[in-house]
């Protein structure tokens, strides 16, 4: 049950948007959830954690669904100097006990149950992924609102959405992180276990397959041709958010380790659909899964 634990309306919260695109929606969902129980306003950085990006030109992609709170103002980005007075507001705040911080950063992976009963009263700077449903559970229905996806308006994707819909579609997400392709990191049993679980149950299935490497996978999917279609002209950053779209018009999931298809399975309407997920611990690195608060209970791990 939500229950409010602040009835100040002057508090303001201002959430640093960083990293891809499934990491800026598991970030707004959270510090979305602690602004509607603090009664706090919602203000979005979208600036400052794309502007030195130079490895990954990661881009703010939030603008692409029906989120209605503000941008951050030039001050509210600790401008001028934001990266001095980030790393000064940091160091301070780590002498400080969680429940006085007034700048938050996620420490580490896993869920951290301090953020749900947190009290802002006044100005609050947050940042992190914080990778769990746990995070917003409870207002569920306001972050499936929130992140309702403006279509896009393009024939083709326009006309597979149809088709999409038209199928017992199964969304197959197989990625390789952006690194140049390694085989070593497609895990083929994996893929062919939930294919076949699938196909057990669930009749007449149409796999549609998203990835980043898809001339490989093409070649390597233990599935008839006739049976799969391969998504693979939404190119770019700038065009995550349709594949996106796409993908949770399927009825089922057979994700990666990806916070991209966590999203595409849980902002499905299908309220019969399976979501098979890795359940492999990686700790480290891009493509960091399956810690504590990871994946919902209700998701079949394999």
């Amino acid at each position: 049950m939500l229950y409010s634990i602040n009835n100040n309306k002057k508090s303001k919260i201002i959430l640093r948007v960083f990293g891809g695109l499934g990491n800026q929606l598991f970030s707004y969902a959270a510090a979305r959830r602690l602004a509607e129980v603090n009664n706090s306003e919602l203000v979005i950085n979208h600036v400052s954690g794309f502007s030195l990006d130079k490895k990954y030109k990661r881009r703010y992609q939030l603008n692409n669904f029906s989120i209605t709170c503000r941008k951050a103002n030039y001050f509210e980005r600790l401008e001028p100097f934001s990266q001095t007075r980030r790393y000064l507001y940091a160091k301070w705040n780590k002498f400080l006990p969680f429940e006085k911080k007034f700048l938050i950063i996620e420490e580490g992976l896993g869920f951290d149950p301090r953020l749900i009963n947190l009290k802002v009263s006044n100005k609050l700077y947050i940042e992190g992924y914080w990778q769990s449903e746990n995070y917003f559970k409870d207002i569920e229905s306001i972050i499936r609102q929130d992140l309702v996806i403006n279509p896009p308006r393009d024939i083709l994707n326009l006309k597979l959405s149809k088709i999409i819909e038209s199928k017992t579609a199964v969304a197959v997400h197989i990625r390789f992180f952006q690194s140049s392709l390694d085989k070593n990191k497609y895990n083929k049993k994996y893929y062919d276990d939930a294919i076949n679980i699938l196909n057990n149950q669930i009749k007449n299935v149409h796999f549609f397959i998203f990835s980043d490497q898809p001339k490989f996978v093409q070649k390597s999917i233990s599935i008839p041709k006739n049976r799969f279609t391969l998504i693979e002209h939404n190119r770019g950053e700038e065009n995550a958010y349709a594949d996106l779209w796409l993908m949770s018009k399927c009825k089922h999931f057979i994700i990666a380790n990806s916070t991209f298809s966590w999203w595409g399975a849980w902002l499905s309407n299908n309220s019969n659909k399976i979501i098979i997920a890795p359940k492999k611990i990686i700790h480290s690195g891009e493509g960091a899964w399956g810690f504590k608060g990871m994946l919902p209970d209700s998701w079949q791990l394999i």
